[in-house]
């Protein structure tokens, strides 16, 4: 399980390499707090645990000659291309042929060798898995690993430091990588709120059922948060302290992204946007004073598609 040492071990691992996004207070209307972390490199919070992942495999020298591999929906690959490109490292990246192109693109962008596999991430994880063990390249996991939710909780400190007052922090959570990592960081000082797709509830799913199963994977958001089974990391968190679980419908999440552009003027994917969908559709309504902030997690979208 990951702890909140952990995370502060990975805060200073990776100092100096990610940005401390801003956190937005609230004004006029606005009841909640966001953590701004679509402004993080690569649009998205899952740079801080590549930046992690693949500082810790030099030192221990598990990355070497063969690089890095992983499999990715398109953002893991986006933040361990980029991380890797700052290391001097060679990145391997398996995506599933929905992946957007915006991301595809990006990936090639950043000097990372791009591979299809599949029609969804699963597919893509076998085939990064199969030539890891061919290659010797380091996995890098997309969110089960531990120093990969170590850094995404990172954010949460800065939240919690910037705001020590915050009781709730919502989350997205697609294999749960992020949640893990912000669990383990606010254990004993914020509630985490869970937010996910109606149509691939890894998390709520294994919670019923009291072991990480299979889910089917479709819906708006299914790009960013379509893995098939929630992690081990992220089941480990729950266990420890339950989260507040809500499930969102596609048309919440398109809703809620469309808010963040007009109110707000941030270019959400809808995976980020699905966090905020919770609060704007009443799914979760926080008390008279509770104190809320919501981790708008990334931007890697197509402007147009936007108004």
């Amino acid at each position: 399980m990951v702890s909140r040492s952990d995370v502060q071990r990975a805060e200073e691992r990776i100092a100096g390499r990610v940005r401390r996004t801003p956190l937005m207070r609230p004004s006029g209307r606005d009841a909640v707090w966001l953590k701004c972390e679509f402004l993080q490199h690569c649009g998205v919070f899952k740079t801080r645990g590549a930046f992690n992942r693949q500082l810790a495999g030099l030192e221990t020298g598990e990355i070497g000659d063969a690089g890095i591999v992983v499999a990715s929906g398109g953002n893991a690959g986006l933040a361990q291309a980029f991380a890797a490109r700052d290391l001097g490292i060679r990145a391997t990246v398996f995506v599933p042929q929905t992946a957007p192109a915006v991301k595809v693109e990006r990936i090639r962008a950043y000097g990372a060798e791009v591979r299809r596999v599949g029609s969804e991430y699963a597919e893509a994880y076998q085939a990064a898995v199969a030539f890891g063990e061919q290659t010797g390249a380091a996995f890098a996991h997309a969110y089960d690993q531990f120093e990969v939710a170590a850094g995404a909780g990172t954010l949460a400190e800065e939240t919690l430091e910037d705001e020590p007052s915050i009781d709730t922090i919502i989350v997205a959570v697609g294999g749960g990588g992020l949640y893990a990592g912000v669990a383990a960081s606010a254990f004993g000082r914020a509630r985490v709120v869970a937010v996910e797709p109606e149509r691939c509830p890894t998390l709520r799913s294994a919670m019923l059922a009291g072991r990480p199963v299979d889910v089917a994977v479709s819906g708006v958001a299914s790009d960013s948060l379509g893995a098939r089974r929630v992690g081990d990391l992220a089941f480990a968190a729950q266990r420890k302290e339950p989260p507040t679980s809500v499930l969102v419908t596609d048309d919440e999440i398109i809703h809620a992204r469309s808010s963040l552009w007009s109110e707000y003027r941030v270019p959400s994917e809808t995976g980020a946007a699905t966090a905020y969908a919770a609060l704007l559709s009443g799914r979760y309504v926080p008390q008279d004073d509770e104190r809320v902030a919501v981790v708008i997690c990334g931007a890697n979208t197509d402007p147009a598609t936007l108004a």
